[in-house]
């Protein structure tokens, strides 16, 4: 009788554990997700800042004659 009590006490605890764990789990997931998602966006920026560096601005209006 013991050893079933213990059994399901055990078997409680681990559930309660796997279920309070999920948030944990879903934020280091969310986490990695920002990350990717950042590193992916770098050579766009970096693309993006030699494109501005590289074409001149016409801060000055064509002249018409």
């Amino acid at each position: 009788m013991l050893e079933g009590f213990r059994s399901a006490v055990r078997l409680a605890f681990v559930l309660l554990a796997c279920l309070g764990l999920t948030g944990c789990l879903g934020t280091v997931v969310g986490t990695a997700v920002d990350v990717t998602l950042e590193v992916a966006k770098v050579p766009f920026k970096v693309a993006g800042a030699v494109v501005d560096v590289a074409t001149p601005e016409d801060d000055e209006e064509d002249d018409e004659d």
